[in-house]
């Protein structure tokens, strides 16, 4: 077990949940039923939650719950871009809540599940009575050229060779239309191409050390399918967000306790977001990470949001 994580325990319930244009979630439900109801928002938009997100909640305080989002992991159907957009997140959340009898709860979320859990607080302030944060995404046309076009791969342009390798020349000026129209090709073998090398570049560039078992959980092509159609899908749409919507509405979020955890060379979604975040909702706890990149589970990010679910256990009590 990862060190200064809670107990990794199983689900006390798990729940298929139909929502709408045919897709099922999966909800589970940990530590304990008459525990500080908690929500997680998994990355990607299109990664899924894993049994060790469980560990970020302590069981004897937590009643956490994990889904996977539309078309992500166990959720049916996988992949699917059908009715998949942010608002359809938003209202899925709203969904479980009152499914599960939840008045208010803790929302945590990291990469893009900043950014979900960002839209979802700023629609419902009054059912979020704290929010923890961690790897800022604002889902701006600057940080998806930064990653997807030119910037981050002035960083690691060896692994930036295998990312653009499906890409003919031709093509590359936009390569997030050109990954787009093979994502969503016909032909099997050219989504799953397309797929891995889209998912194994976000793996490479997750940590500040290299960690070669991300890459290739990154590489599993059950996830690498949803993860890299489903972004995909989203950024060439601009997460259906009107430009700076999330920071023009961040004070919205003046009145819930926040912290915001932030790896210093995060080169997936850069400081500078989370400082602009950090400018517009002044009252969260701010925590750059002096030696972490992206990853939820280095170890100095890790640290930091286990403190902040044990802190809130303490004062939500």
């Amino acid at each position: 077990m990862i060190q200064d994580l809670h107990p990794i325990t199983e689900p006390f319930a798990i729940h298929a949940l139909d929502v709408d244009h045919g897709h099922r979630l999966h909800v589970e439900e940990c530590g304990r039923p008459d525990g500080i109801p908690a929500v997680f928002l998994h990355g990607g938009p299109g990664a899924g939650c894993e049994a060790a997100h469980r560990g970020f909640f302590n069981p004897d305080r937590y009643r956490a719950v994990l889904f996977d989002q539309r078309g992500c992991s166990r959720s049916t159907p996988h992949a699917s871009l059908t009715a998949n957009t942010t608002w359809d997140l938003v209202a899925d959340i709203e969904r479980i809540r009152e499914f599960l009898g939840i008045e208010r709860w803790l929302v945590f979320g990291g990469s893009w599940g900043s950014t979900l859990a960002l839209a979802y607080a700023e629609t419902y302030p009054e059912r979020v009575m704290a929010l923890v944060v961690r790897g800022i995404f604002l889902c701006q046309d600057a940080e998806i050229r930064w990653f997807y076009q030119d910037g981050t791969n002035w960083l690691f342009p060896d692994f930036w060779e295998d990312f653009i390798a499906p890409i003919p020349s031709g093509e590359r000026h936009d390569l997030l239309a050109a990954y787009h129209r093979r994502l969503t090709a016909a032909d099997e073998s050219i989504r799953m191409t397309a797929a891995r090398a889209w998912s194994v570049w976000e793996g490479r560039t997750a940590t500040l050390l290299d960690n070669p078992a991300i890459s290739a959980h990154f590489a599993e092509p059950h996830l690498a399918l949803s993860l890299a159609r489903i972004e995909s899908h989203y950024f060439v749409n601009r997460a259906f967000l009107e430009p700076g919507q999330l920071l023009r509405h961040a004070n919205r979020l003046a009145n819930i306790p926040g912290v915001i955890v932030q790896g210093r060379y995060d080169v997936i979604c850069p400081l500078r977001s989370a400082w602009a975040l950090h400018r517009a909702w002044p009252t969260a706890e701010f925590q750059v990470i002096a030696d972490a990149g992206h990853a939820a589970f280095e170890p100095g990010i890790r640290r930091a949001l286990v403190a902040a679910t044990d802190r809130f256990a303490q004062e939500l009590r």
